[in-house]
């Protein structure tokens, strides 16, 4: 079984969509999306800086659409055995599994990125990645700073997010045999801080038009197979203030039974993640599309 996984924000990197434009109907569909986000999708995604892409607001929309513009790429038609997105990952991956339609995650995806700006600049917060460690003792250690894990990704990678008060003593007392590397988002998500974010989605998402997932979708907060659209959506809204449980989804796509993992772009992050955590899977990292034949070869394979 493949699973496409679409990654979440801290992925993008400056002119990752260039090579995608040359595929023909990549652009139009950009175009199209970018009247539905009211950014220009294309601009971002080329030759935009890394600053203005690490803006929450234009970095959500363009992963979303990036990871729907490859897809639709890939496939052209029929869906994954499973699909899975990390963090605002989870909006592409609604789409792919039909809960959405495109417009719909990114009309979605907009607002969230938006009033999750708008939080973060509330209080100066920030998130740190933690590698390494015992894993207890790591999220001890988070935990007596006051501090929230709020990624538990798996294969040693914890991120600690809050204040960046707490996120400096924390670093002056960091857990045995861990390394720490701050990044680089405009804050703590997934955290109590996203709270006004939540309560923005909560008004808008009762109004989405919704339909039940076409394939097995995994979702964050607990790595459960959600069988209704309704309910994932309501997941994706309150996930905004949760911890990402990625470990928690890579062991569901353990238990059942996918054997190839293919990242939409910008590729790497959770192809990277698995190659820890997820021995003898076959792994594909969609940068760009050069990437495009290894990856329908391995989606070939497995239908036969």
């Amino acid at each position: 079984m493949i699973l496409l996984a679409s990654p979440g924000q801290g992925a993008q990197t400056p002119g990752f969509l260039q090579p995608w434009l040359e595929i023909p109907g990549v652009a139009d569909r950009l175009a199209w999306w970018s009247a539905v986000t009211g950014l220009d999708l294309v601009r971002y995604g080329t030759t935009a800086d890394a600053e203005e892409i690490r803006d929450t607001a234009v970095a959500q929309p363009l992963l979303v659409a990036a990871a729907l513009a490859a897809y639709e790429v890939l496939y052209e038609d029929g869906v994954p055995g499973a699909v899975a997105g990390h963090s605002v990952g989870e909006l592409a991956a609604a789409a792919i599994a039909g809960v959405l339609s495109p417009e719909a995650a990114l009309v979605l995806v907009r607002e969230r990125g938006r009033a999750m700006a708008e939080a973060a600049a509330v209080t100066e917060t920030g998130m740190t990645a933690v590698l390494g460690g015992d894993a207890d003792e790591v999220l001890a250690a988070i935990d007596k700073q006051g501090l929230t894990p709020a990624n538990v990704n798996g294969a040693g990678q914890v991120v600690a997010a809050g204040t960046m008060e707490k996120l400096a003593k924390f670093a002056d007392e960091p857990p045995a045999k861990a390394r720490l590397r701050p990044l680089s988002v405009a804050g703590a998500f997934h955290t109590e801080h996203m709270a006004p974010a939540v309560d923005t989605l909560r008004r808008l998402a009762p109004g989405a038009p919704v339909a039940d997932p076409r394939t097995r979708l995994l979702q964050n907060r607990d790595g459960a197979v959600v069988t209704s659209g309704r309910d994932f959506v309501a997941r994706l809204v309150e996930q905004v203030s949760a911890p990402v449980r990625w470990d928690a989804c890579m062991a569901t796509m353990r238990e059942i039974g996918v054997t190839g993992i293919i990242e939409l772009p910008p590729a790497g992050t959770l192809v990277g993640l698995a190659r820890r955590e997820l021995k003898g899977i076959d792994l594909v990292a969609l940068k760009t599309p050069d990437d495009l034949e290894k990856a329908r070869e391995l989606i070939k394979a497995d239908a036969a």
